[in-house]
């Protein structure tokens, strides 16, 4: 492939040279004719005019005294551009400010020749005002794709003085250049691309239209056939597909066929280093000093133009623009920082070590200082926007109003909008007959039409469809009533309601992003208020009300100032995730045995089954997962939490030997809303405690900390366990008529079944610090309900080991007569006859719930956590090793029947 870069060569033909000569070479770049577009203004003129592609008024001149009397017949206050038609090396415009200048520019280009043949044809058209963009588009001879806009900074001095440059600097996306504009200027771009075609000569390569956005829309300026200096600096940093797939697509014409992407929510600033006393007369030949290594971070880079290398190696300084330093951001603010930190290390020194290096200090300055356009979108009052519309009266923050839309034609929200005149457009939208997404879209055209960069949703009485959610994202906040995540999904006084019921010390409002998962985006700011004693629903909506103008003028100066939501101020604490894993590291140590030997920290954990005793073909591994379920908002609300984690490995565990296998290894996840290390340690310790019963060594494990996912002190977690078994020892296996079943005793209620436990306590009216009701020998009742799950590991190995088992069940949610049924053949069935009365927890259970003996057979394990299916000849066996590990099983539960079902014989209160 050879891509060709500068117009002279491409007006001259060079690519059509290319194709006759290496046909099966591809050359990017237009042909020749195409190429016409820069080489002739008065070309492109009278294209764009022909097509209807909107351009300034203008006319073309051969003719110097034509074009006098042309300027002659102009209104006084008629301003006009003069430009040269031909190539003039990016310097053939003049700008005059009155028409007297205007005459001498058409006498400097037609009669003074002053940019030679270039202006032997002469356009003058109207000036237009408003920002410039720079739009570059990849062209394929078919369509065309627009790349981000730029705008870049031509005079070589700050703030727009001195003469006009190559380009000094520029910044991309453009932030003047909405997405609807972007629209436009790309159909403008295929457009041109079409009707090129269409005339027998394709338009292939890079598209460079200078675009004027004024108050009427974008109108073409000019057209450049290749790459601009320097907004190729800051586009192409941006470009996530590689772009010789994209050169590629577009020799062969297949643009269309591939995804063009580019990396969201970054920018880049481009800052030229020139030689001093550029544009005029510089010196060269000075050495560059300090240019980063090549190991330097990758969000500055260094592009060179005018440098070459001496004998020695050295870089030195070879034309007037000389480097163009390029700095990458999540902010237009941090790419500009960026690129000014690689210059700051710059310098060219002259033969006196006076530095001869010049650039321009105010790169994006003007855009970094433009105001943040919002859009309001409410449906009542808009109460909260009061405190914003002063600070924007008073211009007091770097914010403007532009839009306020509601869907209710009455909102007094509406009348607000109306007061700040006419600049702010103040629309009712009817969702009369309109799908969610079609309703939004309406929207999107409105707020985008002005400008919006960020939109403020002021008791907006709307879901917002997942389309709005994603074109929005990360530029749409909203308040919500409460101190997120709690009350999630909740509304007005509702909430308020909720918050005293739940007897709350505090509230607030929650100022956040806007998700397709309503109340759960990214907060950026809340504010809080007391509750006090006697406080009322209603009282506490005005006291959370009068928090919430202030908080959207925080959180949309946070947005402003492009302060990035990051692990920290998210409250993600990463330094104390690192504490948390040296502070188990002791206790996950304890837990090792032959076959794992790794310490915490790494990104997996090892384990060898030769080492273990289960190396050779015929092993077979087994995975088992699960939680505790909400068990665990007993262990937060009573602060033990050591216990739940010995839950969570009993659970994993008990199913895994159900299948005959040795656990060998665990792993845990726990997710919270903010890390406590403390908190977070005692689960670890208990899940440490639980693998030694199970005989597993603990060898990894995730902690996730996510705020808006969890209210602070509430965690979960999940257990992940691994085991082994050889392949003729899997269980079930050879389940027969008349097997005898054995119960193994639960320690209480084990992990399932909470979510009717805490509603019981609760319709008693208990609180888990109290006395325990059915065992007094309990700290408490929080104290009894946290009882771990039995591990029945060690007690069912040896049996295992010799073949005296033939099937297992678990008894978990569901109970025994969802569990056992599990563990039979098709065909089988178990008829129970020996189940013993309910230990004391479950009689309570029971009475206070109403349930009959069936549901809490459903619900619980009543007393029994594992059933054994065991061949009548090996019962005495099996006693005697359950004996000596101190098992009191139930040794006549049940036997196996013919045909499906579970049936219970006798009541469970005998």
């Amino acid at each position: 492939m050879v891509v060709v870069g500068p117009e002279d060569p491409l007006v001259n033909g060079l690519v059509d040279e290319l194709n006759k000569a290496c046909p099966r070479v591809r050359a990017f770049g237009p042909s020749s004719a195409a190429a016409q577009l820069e080489a002739s203004k008065a070309f492109t003129k009278d294209f764009l005019e022909e097509h209807g592609i909107p351009t300034a008024k203008y006319r073309n001149f051969t003719n110097v005294q034509e074009a006098l009397d042309y300027v002659n017949s102009l209104n006084d206050d008629d301003l006009q551009v003069v430009k040269a038609s031909g190539l003039a090396a990016g310097k053939g415009v003049l700008i005059p400010s009155n028409k007297e200048e205007t005459l001498n520019a058409v006498k400097e280009i037609m009669s003074n020749r002053m940019f030679g043949a270039a202006g032997d044809t002469c356009i003058i058209e109207s000036f237009l005002t408003g920002p410039e963009a720079s739009c570059l588009a990849f062209c394929d001879g078919k369509t065309a794709v627009l790349m981000p806009a730029a705008q870049d900074h031509k005079r070589a001095l700050d703030n727009d003085q001195g003469l006009n440059t190559g380009g000094m600097g520029a910044y991309s996306p453009a932030p003047c250049v909405t997405q609807r504009l972007q629209d436009e200027i790309e159909e403008m771009c295929k457009k041109t691309v079409e009707e090129m075609a269409k005339r027998g000569t394709p338009y292939i390569g890079v598209l460079y239209a200078g675009m004027m956005l004024t108050s009427d829309g974008p109108y073409v300026l000019e057209f450049n056939c290749r790459f601009g200096d320097p907004e190729t600096q800051v586009v192409l940093p941006l470009l996530e597909t590689d772009l010789y797939e994209v050169f590629e697509a577009c020799c062969d014409g297949t643009l269309d066929k591939i995804d063009i992407r580019f990396k969201e929510n970054m920018h880049a600033t481009t800052v030229v280093c020139a030689s001093k006393g550029y544009p005029e007369k510089y010196s060269k030949g000075m050495e560059i000093t300090g240019l980063p290594k090549s190991s330097s971070p990758d969000k500055i880079k260094v592009y060179h133009a005018g440098t070459k290398m001496d004998k020695n190696g050295k870089i030195l300084c070879n034309g007037g623009r000389v480097l163009a330093v390029t700095g990458v951001g999540n902010t237009l603010k941090s790419a500009t920082q960026l690129a000014y930190k690689g210059v700051s290390q710059i310098d060219f020194k002259g033969t006196s070590e006076e530095s001869l290096l010049h650039y321009r200090s105010d790169i994006a300055k003007r855009a970094l200082k433009k105001k943040l356009r919002i859009g309001v979108m409410g449906s009542t009052r808009g109460t909260a926007l009061i405190p914003l519309m002063e600070k924007c009266k008073n211009e007091e923050i770097p914010v403007e109003i532009t839009a306020v839309i509601s869907n209710r034609k009455a909102a007094l929200i509406l009348e607000k909008g109306s007061s700040m005149g006419v600049n702010v457009q103040t629309i009712f939208i009817s969702s009369k007959n309109l799908t969610r997404e079609q309703y939004d879209a309406e929207c999107t055209s409105i707020l985008t039409r002005c400008g919006v960069d960020l939109i403020m949703l002021v008791g907006y009485m709307r879901i917002l469809s997942n389309s709005f959610c994603k074109f929005w994202d990360n530029r749409c906040i909203n308040v919500h009533p409460s101190l997120l995540p709690k009350h999630a999904g909740g509304m007005d006084i509702e909430v308020h309601k909720a918050v005293i019921q739940a007897k709350e010390k505090e509230s607030g409002c929650t100022i956040h992003y806007v998700t397709e998962k309503v109340d759960s985006g990214p907060v950026i700011i809340q504010e809080k208020v007391e509750v006090e004693a006697n406080e009322t629903p209603e009282s506490l909506k005005k006291k959370v009300q009068v928090k919430e103008g202030n908080a959207f003028i925080k959180a949309i100066l946070k947005h402003y100032n492009g302060e990035s939501v990051s692990y920290t101020s998210a409250g993600v604490n990463i330094q104390a995730g690192n504490e948390l894993v040296e502070l188990i590291k002791p206790a996950c140590k304890k837990t090792r045995r032959k076959g794992c030997d790794a310490d915490l920290g790494g990104f997996g954990g090892l384990f060898d089954l030769e080492s273990a005793g289960f190396g050779g073909n015929e092993t077979v591994l087994i995975g088992a997962t699960d939680g505790v379920g909400t068990k665990l908002k007993i262990a937060q609300i009573v602060q033990k939490h050591n216990w739940v984690g010995i839950d969570l490995v009993a659970m994993c565990v008990n199913d895994l030997i159900v299948a005959g296998g040795e656990p060998l290894f665990f792993l845990d996840y726990f997710a919270t809303g903010k890390l406590d290390t403390s908190q977070a340690a005692e689960v670890v310790y208990g899940i440490a405690e639980g693998c030694k019963l199970a005989g597993c060594g603990l060898i990894g494990g995730e902690t996730a900390e996510m705020p808006s996912m969890y209210a602070p002190g509430e965690y979960d977690l999940a257990g992940f366990a691994v085991g082994a078994v050889k392949r003729g020892n899997i269980l079930p296996s050879n389940v027969a008529v008349d097997d005898v079943l054995v119960g193994l005793r639960s320690s209480g209620i084990h992990s399932n079944g909470f979510s009717l436990v805490r509603k019981l306590v609760e319709k008693e009216g208990l609180s888990y610090t109290q006395s325990c009701p059915w065992n007094t020998s309990a700290t408490s009742i929080g104290d009894s309900l946290l009882t771990p799950t039995k591990i029945y590991v060690n007690c069912c190995l040896p049996l295992l080991a010799k073949g005296l088992i033939k099937g297992m069940a678990h008894i978990t949610g569901g109970g025994l007569l969802e569990n056992l049924p599990r563990s039979l053949p098709k065909g089988l069935g178990a008829k129970i006859s020996g189940h013993p009365p309910l230990p004391d927890v479950f009689k309570w259970l029971q009475k206070t719930s109403g349930l009959n003996d069936s549901e809490m057979l459903r619900t619980f394990n009543c007393g029994i956590g594992m059933v054994l299916i065991v061949a009548p000849e090996n019962i005495s066996e099996v006693e005697k090793i359950l004996n000596s590990q101190d098992e009191d099983a139930i040794l006549n539960l049940g036997v196996v029947v013919t045909g499906a079902g579970i049936s219970v014989e006798k009541s469970l209160k005998i």
